[in-house]
């Protein structure tokens, strides 16, 4: 079942020339035929979703209309708290106490979306591979040959999409767990400015740095979907919809640290859709970015999530700690010997950082990157801890600067590698520009292509 955008779905459900149901059945089809050789889901509802669906309809029927979301299919990660679901937060057991839904997915329930189930994710999101042992590892839809990375921590999410089984997702992103995801596996991601979503209800890894984010088809989805959930934008919705030009919109390009080690092919591809953005009127500003050497230093020595996740686990989860993945183990175990005087002290760099990365956007509108600077490796060929972490680091490098200067982020698909697999392009705007971001963003999709002009269907689902 070929699905039209969110937007028109909408439509559709009011007008009666689709019901809720039928979107939930083709959910249900999608996981049933795929799913053994996907693995997106650690629980999956679908006869929970299908009832959801159908009360969706008796109430539309009715005239009773709860919201945008109402009806439309939502994977949830498995740090997310929905009442009579499981939350294993990708570790050996479900979590006691993580029943209770913060805001994020209220404002989902309360307009009646329709939450499938709770999409994988890395054990506590520690970790941009998307690998998890206790579990397994979803599988890339990419590449039907061999089992790559999906990318993490959302490792989940991004599969769903692709799959069929929701058509939104709720992710997490600490330094990249949304827009990695949706980057290797050729689907959109938003991750929100640190603090303009709750983080109620849902498992942490970093107090300091976690932000709620969403995955979608499509950069017009993402838009409606954060219209339908931000609580900041009431009256202000059309603020989120694509630009009519790009003429006039000012495209910073940072010459320095993104591009560093960078696949040759991934560099080509983003640098062919920056060509085409110009040649449509945005002005390409090149320029250096500073600080970003600084911050991901404190990032590769454990940030803040190492020493705050390991404080978690201590405190409210201590029975988790010896059954911990042993990369996992490792480096929460690393971080008790972080001195109070370190953690502050990389609290008040980034802190700066934040401060100074700001002020870019008094020149620019956007930032412009690629969001992960390698083709996703194999899972075999990530046994070797020195390999696995090198490549986790690479993953992640590009997309952790957003979280760890408080920016707003975005990635959607340009095109493929020379290996065949998806390359993600990403936005970065002021902290709590979302809206902006989104319209710039839209702009930029109407220019390019969506996502399945660009891709064509992955390899896994033909």
């Amino acid at each position: 079942m070929s699905l039209p955008p969110l937007r028109h779905i909408y439509g559709q459900l009011r007008a009666g020339s689709l019901t809720a149901t039928e979107l939930a059945q083709a959910c249900i089809a999608a996981y049933a035929s795929s799913e053994s050789h996907l693995h997106a889901y650690k629980t999956w509802a679908g006869d929970i979703a299908l009832e959801q669906a159908k009360a969706a309809d008796t109430l539309l029927k009715s005239g009773i209309d709860l919201g945008p979301l109402m009806g439309i299919p939502v994977s949830a990660k498995d740090l997310y708290a929905v009442p009579g679901l499981p939350t294993f937060a990708g570790s050996t057991q479900a979590l006691p106490g993580w029943d209770k839904p913060g805001p994020v997915v209220r404002s989902v329930q309360s307009q009646l979306g329709v939450i499938t189930g709770k999409s994988h994710t890395v054990e506590f999101a520690f970790g941009g591979i998307g690998i998890n042992p206790h579990w397994g590892t979803p599988y890339n839809p990419w590449d039907a040959s061999q089992h790559r990375i999906p990318g993490g921590s959302s490792s989940g999410a991004g599969v769903s999409l692709i799959q069929g089984s929701a058509l939104l997702a709720l992710g997490t992103d600490t330094a990249g767990s949304v827009r990695i995801p949706a980057s290797l596996t050729g689907t959109t991601a938003l991750k929100t400015t640190y603090g303009r979503w709750s983080n109620e209800g849902i498992v942490p890894l970093s107090s300091s740095l976690d932000s709620p984010g969403l995955l979608a088809r499509s950069i017009a989805d993402l838009a409606f979907a954060f219209e339908a959930m931000d609580p900041l934008l009431t009256g202000q919705t059309a603020s989120c919809q694509a630009l009519h030009s790009l003429k006039g919109v000012r495209i910073g390009i940072p010459e320095n640290f993104f591009w560093e080690g960078c696949d040759a092919s991934i560099v080509a591809c983003v640098q062919s859709a920056v060509q085409r953005l110009e040649a449509a009127g945005a002005e390409v500003v090149r320029m250096a970015m500073h600080g970003c050497d600084t911050v991901y230093e404190i990032f590769q020595a454990g940030g803040l999530g190492a020493p705050e996740v390991s404080e978690f686990l201590a405190s409210c989860h201590p029975e988790q700690i010896s059954q911990l993945d042993p990369i996992v183990r490792m480096r929460v175990e690393a971080a008790e010997s972080m001195t109070a005087t370190e953690y502050l002290r990389r609290i008040r760099v980034l802190k700066q950082a934040s401060a100074n990365a700001a002020k870019i956007f008094d020149e620019v509108d956007v930032l412009l990157t690629p969001t992960v600077a390698i083709s996703p490796p194999a899972v075999s060929d990530l046994s070797d801890p020195a390999a696995y972490r090198h490549a986790n680091m690479m993953v992640l490098r590009n997309t952790s600067i957003a979280n760890l200067m408080t920016l707003s982020a975005i990635t959607m698909p340009v095109g493929k590698d020379d290996q065949n697999m998806p390359v993600g392009l990403q936005l970065m705007a002021g902290p709590r520009q979302e809206a902006h971001l989104l319209a710039i963003a839209g702009r930029i999709e109407q220019e390019l292509g969506q996502a399945q002009d660009i891709l064509g269907t992955p390899p896994n689902l033909r």
